[in-house]
């Protein structure tokens, strides 16, 4: 638990999007938070409970998921409470589900802190991680809105990028910084620049505040969206909320909180980061799967293999293989190499091309087959 206030700390985990870049693997039903796509023996998202509840207690984490996706998450986390499930009829990306879930907290538990983490990221170095989140909330305990940026490794264009600045006095949260910007993912070239400067951290989307904190920012900055939002919380806890929501939710802009509230406070000063100094990915794509694998020596091979390893051969060829069918997948004479083979479709890409796979996906999505997204 925290080492103060543990009482008033609730986490939120938006568990939506298709993971689209993961495709034939992630799909629209069962996305890829659903799945053990790191080959860990447990789901991305049960991984996120389980690294949650040290630090808040099962009863102070709350998800925000579809409802198509609404039996599965609550199969795979049998202690979550009915009423710390929020279902949206559609996905409005993570203003209205880190928003609403905020002020629902904020009705039930005024002056509450809440932090949002992703259903779908993999972290190692839990202990690390845990200190990096207690910081954060001290941090928020003094009015700032915070987020958690991760030590880059190595350059990389896949991620957007915080620049750190001033250290900011804070008891309790020693390596808080303020948030100088925001930058989009770079090319390779930027990427390198920014990891040599030691100035930038990868933006991990972790956002930690005071409920009430975070709801004036995004009142000040998207007011009709604060408003529909806020409608929805007065009801949520009273027998109209199927009205209400049927009525409001459709109106609802789809944007991320990055431009609602974590952009606009950064450039006023008030925004601060956490330098967080533990292993990060959000699996983005497949070479990510690929380089998460290599990382924890799944496979020794140098193709490595997820699924039933003896259907898969190999000679002279690197790269990852996930075989879910019977079929004998051969591989020769090829570098980088991606292969996902699954019942009713079959991807072939490289690790440099891995993130073009949304296109395809989009082609999908017209043709005569979206069947199998």
């Amino acid at each position: 638990m925290l080492a103060s206030n543990p009482d008033h700390f609730y986490a939120v985990i938006p568990a939506g999007g298709a993971g689209s870049r993961l495709w034939p693997l992630s799909r629209a039903g069962r996305p890829k938070f659903l799945r053990d796509i790191a080959g860990t023996g447990a789901t991305l998202l049960r991984s996120t409970w389980d690294r949650l509840v040290p630090l808040t207690g099962e009863d102070h984490i709350m998800v925000v998921t579809g409802d198509a996706h609404a039996n599965e998450v609550r199969a795979q986390l049998p202690e979550l409470g009915e009423h710390n499930i929020v279902l949206e009829s559609e996905g409005r990306d993570s203003t209205v589900a880190i928003g609403l879930a905020a002020a629902i907290l904020e009705r039930r538990h005024p002056g509450a802190v809440v932090g949002s983490f992703a259903a779908d990221h993999l972290i190692s170095a839990g202990g690390r991680f845990r200190r990096a989140v207690r910081e954060a909330v001290r941090a928020a305990d003094e009015g700032h809105i915070v987020t958690i940026g991760i030590q880059p490794i190595a350059p990389s264009t896949a991620f957007g990028y915080i620049r750190a600045g001033e250290p900011l006095e804070i008891h309790g949260a020693p390596s808080a910084r303020l948030v100088d910007e925001f930058v989009e993912k770079p090319n390779e070239g930027t990427a390198r620049r920014y990891v040599a400067s030691g100035e930038y951290l990868w933006n991990a989307g972790m956002f930690i505040a005071k409920t009430q904190r975070l709801l004036d920012e995004l009142a000040e900055n998207a007011p009709e969206l604060a408003a529909g939002i806020n409608e929805i919380a007065d009801a949520w806890d009273t027998p109209e909320r199927a009205d209400v929501v049927s009525r409001v939710w459709p109106g609802l802009e789809k944007i991320a909180i990055d431009y609602t509230v974590a952009e606009p406070a950064a450039k006023k000063g008030a925004l601060a980061v956490i330098p967080g100094f533990f292993g990060w990915d959000d699996v983005g794509d497949f070479a990510s799967v690929s380089r998460v694998h290599q990382a924890a020596n799944v496979c020794d091979h140098e193709v490595q293999v997820i699924g039933e390893r003896e259907r898969v051969v190999s000679t002279g060829a690197t790269g990852i293989v996930i075989s879910e069918t019977e079929r004998v997948v051969a591989v020769a004479g090829v570098n980088n190499i991606i292969v996902v083979d699954t019942e009713d479709a079959l991807l072939v890409t490289d690790r440099a091309n891995a993130q073009r796979v949304k296109e395809i996906v989009n082609l999908l999505k017209e043709s005569a087959h979206p069947e199998v997204l």
